[in-house]
């Protein structure tokens, strides 16, 4: 290791040492540190996240929507190795996914056969792999008791619109065919995914129920499902909240080919006419998420179409604490619910 790499090591080890720290401070000192609550739509913030979101804008690392493609992918694995912690699993390896790059959580109690969930990571379809999500795929598979398979698709401007869905669909039927040589009971198969993940998670259920795939269960995290985002909650909230219009607006030019259809059901699901037979939702938002109100909008819009739904808002969150698993309280309270609430799901 040369000396760059032994500084950068240290100066992230700092970093991540003085985050853990301020997280873990006692809430009264947190707020005395940020100062007045935020206080929006009826919902007040986090007040962890308050702190976090003023460190971020206090860091000498630049938000990831500002940089080259290269350069924003690497900020955003940054971040996620920061909150991500150190969290315990059964068993995990990598595995390929027919032609994806795959990884097999396996959690400590999930037994020789046991529920599947393929796990799509959210990141724009242009930011995001096995790495930026591996904590909570950790997380959701031991709390959950269950096998999570995370897979790594094809991404923007590489590779635009519909090569994300494609994969996501490929991968599906790829663990449909070999359930068993993973210990999947083929019985219990979910699909689930965080952001762009969820909005590809909605496309593999609408896809197994037309195909008439086994299919259990759709875990939805602050799912992006209208590329037009026409809602108040982005409106309100794609400033100041991590999330921003410029990402948004990056995500849709690097992934979307010029002149693209943004109602295409395969990129907007809130456009899709669904199927008979979709598959049992859990659909999460955050409330200070410019995603928030369409994620809402697709719970509504199955549960209109006789699909059991359970909506789940967690009103102080804000877009990406899914993978704010290592550090605070509130967050990874979150995503341990979210967690239980699969496990309940796929084992009862």
């Amino acid at each position: 290791m040369s000396i760059h790499q032994r500084l950068a090591a240290l100066g992230a080890l700092a970093e991540s040492s003085v985050l853990k720290a301020a997280m873990a401070l006692p809430e009264s000192v947190q707020a005395r540190l940020v100062g007045k609550p935020v206080v929006l739509d009826g919902q007040t913030l986090a007040t962890e996240t308050q702190l976090l979101l003023a460190m971020q804008r206090l860091a000498p690392l630049p938000s990831a929507e500002t940089l080259p493609i290269p350069e924003g992918r690497k900020v955003v694995l940054h971040q996620s190795a920061l909150a991500a912690g150190d969290q315990p699993i059964g068993a995990v390896r990598n595995l390929p996914v027919g032609d994806l790059p795959g990884r097999l959580y396996t959690g400590s109690s999930a037994g020789a056969t046991s529920p599947l969930l393929l796990f799509l990571h959210g990141g724009g379809f242009m930011y995001g792999d096995l790495d930026s999500h591996d904590a909570s795929c950790r997380l959701l598979a031991e709390r959950a008791g269950i096998r999570v398979l995370a897979v790594d698709y094809r991404m923007g401007p590489e590779d635009p619109f519909p090569a994300a869905y494609d994969d996501a669909v490929a991968a599906f039927e790829w663990v449909v065919a070999n359930a068993a040589s993973i210990g999947a009971d083929p019985d219990r198969l979910a699909v689930g995914g965080d952001s762009a993940g969820g909005n590809l998670a909605a496309g593999v259920a609408i896809h197994a129920a037309r195909e008439g795939l086994p299919l259990a269960f759709q875990l939805l995290v602050y799912p992006m499902t209208d590329a037009e985002h026409p809602t108040r909650s982005f409106e309100l909230f794609s400033e100041g909240f991590y999330l921003t219009k410029r990402f948004m607006d990056l995500a849709n030019e690097c992934y979307l080919p010029p002149g693209q259809d943004l109602r295409d059901p395969r990129i907007s699901v809130i456009h899709a006419d669904l199927p008979a037979g979709l598959a049992p939702a859990y659909v999460v938002t955050a409330g200070f998420d410019p995603l928030r109100d369409e994620g809402e909008a697709y719970a509504r819009k199955l549960a209109d179409a006789g699909v059991e739904v359970e909506l789940q808002r967690f009103p102080d969150q804000i877009h990406s604490f899914f993978n704010i698993v290592g550090v605070g309280r509130r967050s990874p309270a979150a995503v341990a619910e979210i967690a239980a609430k699969t496990g309940a799901a796929l084992h009862r």
